[in-house]
């Protein structure tokens, strides 16, 4: 019986991509926090996740703006848009600047604690399989 890595890997992979996603925006918010008027935005995980779980589908930023390059292939990719969300600000600056910096490194943090544990998942799937296939 044939065995297909990415059903054996299950919704992890998945995850990884995601979550990488959303340490680039997190990353790009961090990167803005003194341009005025600038929108910090956030990823919504689960309906990125439920997009990157559609068969055939891999994860694509799109661009807001034609001076943008996030991606350089469309096909068979997802559209993010959908996920992708402005955060709601506790307290805007006066230039219209919404990226409060501890929020967003402590989005940062918690993104990358869960991207750390997705990647032990997956490593100890891959230990689990090559432990089948060898039989040590």
């Amino acid at each position: 019986m044939p065995l297909s890595l990415d059903s054996y890997l299950g919704v992890q992979q998945d995850a990884l991509n995601v979550q990488s996603k959303r340490m680039e925006v997190i990353a790009k918010n961090l990167a803005n926090a003194d341009t005025p008027n600038y929108k910090a935005q956030d990823i919504d995980f689960r309906t990125a996740l439920a997009q990157a779980g559609s068969p055939g589908a891999a994860l694509q930023m799109t661009n807001t703006s034609a001076g943008q390059n996030i991606g350089t292939s469309t096909a068979g990719q997802v559209d993010l848009s959908s996920a992708l969300k402005y955060r709601t600000p506790l307290a805007p600056s006066l230039d219209g600047n919404t990226v409060d910096t501890q929020m967003e490194q402590a989005a940062f943090a918690e993104n990358t604690v869960r991207y750390q544990a997705t990647l032990t998942f997956l490593t100890g799937s891959l230990k689990d399989l090559m432990t089948a296939i060898t039989g040590q």
